[in-house]
């Protein structure tokens, strides 16, 4: 995955259609391990596009929204709190032992500001990937932009919008994250 992102222009305004109804099999996924726990209320769509490790679980109501594009990554032993959402369009990679607590959004996609003679939701879209590495925490409620990369053992704060990288092992917190501290 590319860290710089590409765009995708619109060539006209789309028409309404469904996403589906998020129900899925393990055989739709790319890649499924051993001992996945998927709680009840839990969404995916675009399995074929998802590869997840062995022992991670989905807390109920997540939403792991994959895209027909680029693929969105789990690695073993993460945990994934209760009303989660996770948009992948960009490229998503959730490396191992991570823990993600409840109602935590991440995002990978944006739309252009620059063209004004559209309105925003039909202007280009930016896809740009997020990554989290291994054994990080992200706290209950946070939101993680497009393009950031979380870096190994790092720490986000409940209700952090992140907006820029985090280094391996810091301590961030705040509307936008900031390093408050490094683990030691």
């Amino acid at each position: 995955m590319s860290k710089e992102g590409h765009s995708v222009g619109k060539s006209r305004i789309n028409k309404a259609i469904s996403h589906g109804t998020g129900k899925f099999s393990p055989s739709q996924f790319a890649k499924i391990g051993h001992d996945v726990v998927f709680e009840t209320g839990a969404l995916v769509f675009h399995p074929e596009n998802i590869e997840i490790g062995d022992n991670v679980y989905i807390g109920h109501y997540a939403i792991i929204k994959g895209y027909y594009q680029n693929k969105l990554t789990i690695g073993e032993g993460s945990w994934i709190g209760q009303q989660c959402f996770f948009h992948g369009a960009g490229g998503l990679k959730i490396g191992r032992n991570v823990g993600i607590g409840p109602a935590v959004k991440i995002i990978t996609s944006s739309h252009s500001l620059d063209e004004i003679d559209k309105p925003i939701m039909h202007s280009s879209v930016h896809f740009a990937p997020v990554i989290i590495e291994d054994d990080s925490d992200i706290g209950t409620g946070a939101l993680i932009m497009p393009g950031i990369r979380i870096g190994k053992g790092a720490q986000v704060g409940a209700g952090a919008v992140v907006t820029s990288d985090v280094e391996d092992y810091a301590i961030v917190r705040g509307v936008p994250a900031k390093v408050v501290g490094m683990r030691e």
